[in-house]
């Protein structure tokens, strides 16, 4: 009987520090602090951005990675803060609006009679690889509500990131904020000129 309470004791210690030593989840954002912006024109100009398509196997809150054996992994241990299709649309119109000294009225509040932005987005390819670079590319439609004005954008750059999901993630921050500068851009243009062209 002692025998058999000694060996219950150990089993539960050794239940115990196996649990102990499960690493934690990590969770990161795409969203930049938003930095002081310059004052808004008296009449600012609204945005509007539906949700972003993407690839469905992005569709999820873990970070998806490219092995160099070109394999997919789903990471369980480290996560956008909300799903990766959600973190991206707010990253790129907190991006857009900062840019342009523009509001944002996804969610509604446009001022009747006021021109409105829209910007159709799709993410076209999202390759992160750990310890090496994340590849995107994207494209979109810029459509101005109260006339013919449009303009159909693509882009595609990449990042080189050092070790470590850290590192993965803050590049995964940097080229969001340059693909919402682009989309800024291309509104800023198109808002300046009916036959605006892309910018380079």
């Amino acid at each position: 009987m002692k025998y058999a309470i000694i060996a219950c004791v150990a089993a539960a210690a050794t239940l115990l520090a196996g649990c102990a030593s499960t690493p934690p989840v990590r969770y990161y954002s795409l969203g930049n602090p938003i930095q002081a912006s310059t004052a808004a024109p008296a009449m600012p100009l609204l945005i509007e951005l539906p949700p972003v398509a993407m690839p469905e196997r992005l569709v999820r809150p873990h970070l998806v990675v490219r092995t160099s054996g070109g394999q997919i992994d789903v990471l369980e241990l480290h996560r956008w803060a909300a799903p990766f299709d959600a973190e991206l649309h707010d990253a790129l119109a907190a991006g857009i609006a900062q840019q342009l000294g523009a509001v944002d009225v996804s969610g509604g509040g446009r001022l009747a009679g006021q021109p409105v932005y829209r910007i159709k987005v799709q993410l076209r390819q999202w390759d992160a690889q750990p310890d090496s670079a994340i590849s995107a590319a994207f494209s979109w439609t810029i459509r101005r509500s109260d006339d013919t004005r449009n303009l159909a954008c693509q882009w595609s750059q990449s990042e080189p990131v050092g070790p470590g999901m850290d590192a993965l993630a803050q590049g995964a921050q940097r080229l969001t904020a340059r693909a919402a500068q682009s989309m800024a851009a291309a509104v800023k243009a198109l808002a300046a000129d009916a036959n605006a062209l892309c910018p380079v």
